[in-house]
């Protein structure tokens, strides 16, 4: 068995020139529409925000129309579930999504849709199914993304970056896994935020494939459809806090181990690419991550490891931003500024629950104090959601 790899989760409070260093260390040089007057424009001219309301039953966008390029969606959750909105190409491949955006919350998303053809977008409430799902129409010329220079170290930089993460989680999850094999219930729990440390900084990579990878391995017992079987790193938290190691825990460690090695066999794969759009994408959604779930306690219900995954969260966007920081910096070097500052910011009020190498139980954690970082996580993801128009060139 091989040891586990850790990370250490303590990092120096220099913001996004931490998670550089960190690159540099890891050798990273039924939908409803209405129609609109006029496609969003491309190119030189300001691409048009398509409004999104979404509701628990609607899915009302104020366009189905685009041009080639970059085009922006702000989605307004106006029910009463958390929900989630996307945009498929052919083969329900993602070309980009928003997940967690809570009731009353508004979330933008900028997505690259350089082919002419028709795209579909769906708004999922409850963050389950297939969607309210309607066509949206791209036309024009195909556009050739910038993939040279900063935009291709940016590129290179982030998936060397994301295999680091799946090549470590295989081996956190092998001693995990061993653990619960043994009976050792101590050693499982220790382990378990470790593990997890590694998958919760590159989630939204795990969640851009069209199929069931990212439920597998890490959807919660509140999320689960009727039928559905139950399988990941929470089924197996259950287990271990809750009521005790049932008859299949090996089973489900087993399909734990397989599930991280086909993500590690998929990020790894010479077709799998990521465009620097998507990096600042994925650096948003993070930050929903921890907005959505972490800050409510919802996410590890039963081990209250919550600032593990929420500190992991904020290194994974903090690592993305980084990747695309020397674009940034070029074209906005005052909103790079501030990013560096609301990282800090957010690390340094993260210390405070610190102990030892990880954090105390989020139980401890009293409504003000969550309501306080809330605050400063708001305040982050305010600046890091323009970094995504930055880059696409917006």
């Amino acid at each position: 068995m091989k040891p586990s790899v850790h990370v250490p989760l303590r990092t120096t409070r220099t913001g996004v020139a931490a998670a550089a260093a960190l690159l540099t260390g890891i050798a990273l040089a039924g939908c409803q529409a209405k129609e609109p007057e006029t496609p969003a424009s491309s190119g030189e001219n300001s691409p048009v925000a398509i409004t999104v309301n979404a509701s628990d039953t609607t899915c009302e966008l104020s366009g189905t129309e685009s041009l080639t390029g970059p085009s922006t969606f702000v989605i307004t959750n106006n029910g009463t579930k958390v929900t989630e909105f996307y945009v498929y190409g052919a083969g329900d491949r993602v070309m980009g999504e928003v997940e967690n955006i809570s009731p009353g919350l508004e979330r933008k998303l900028v997505v690259q849709l350089t082919e002419p053809g028709t795209y579909q977008t769906a708004c999922k409430p409850g963050m389950t199914g297939d969607g309210l799902r309607g066509d949206f129409t791209v036309t024009g010329d195909t556009v050739h993304i910038d993939t040279e220079g900063k935009f291709a170290d940016a590129a290179g930089n982030y998936k060397r970056y994301v295999n680091s993460q799946t090549e470590a989680l295989i081996p956190a999850v092998d001693v995990f896994v061993a653990a619960i094999k043994n009976g050792d219930v101590a050693a499982a729990k220790a382990q378990f935020p470790i593990a997890r440390t590694y998958y919760e900084r590159i989630e939204p990579v795990a969640e851009s494939f069209p199929d069931d990878l990212d439920p597998r391995i890490d959807l919660r017992e509140a999320d689960l459809e009727p039928g559905q079987k139950w399988t990941g790193f929470h089924a197996l938290e259950k287990q271990l806090w809750v009521t005790g190691l049932q008859p299949d825990p090996n089973a489900l460690a087993d399909q734990l181990v397989a599930d991280v090695k086909e993500l590690n066999d998929r990020v790894t794969a010479p077709d799998f690419t990521i465009d620097s759009t998507h990096i600042a994408g994925g650096a948003q959604g993070l930050l929903d991550e921890i907005s959505s779930s972490k800050i409510s306690g919802e996410e590890d219900i039963f081990s209250r490891t919550d600032l593990w995954d929420f500190f992991a969260n904020l290194q994974g966007s903090q690592t993305a931003v980084a990747s695309v920081r020397p674009i940034l910096d070029e074209r906005k070097s005052d909103l790079a500024k501030l990013v560096d500052q609301r990282f800090a910011e957010s690390e340094a009020l993260l210390e405070k629950y610190r102990r030892g190498d990880g954090f105390v139980s989020y139980d401890t954690v009293t409504e003000p104090q969550r309501q306080e970082l809330s605050r400063s996580i708001d305040a982050l993801s305010k600046e890091v959601s323009q970094v995504q128009g930055v880059i696409a060139g917006q």
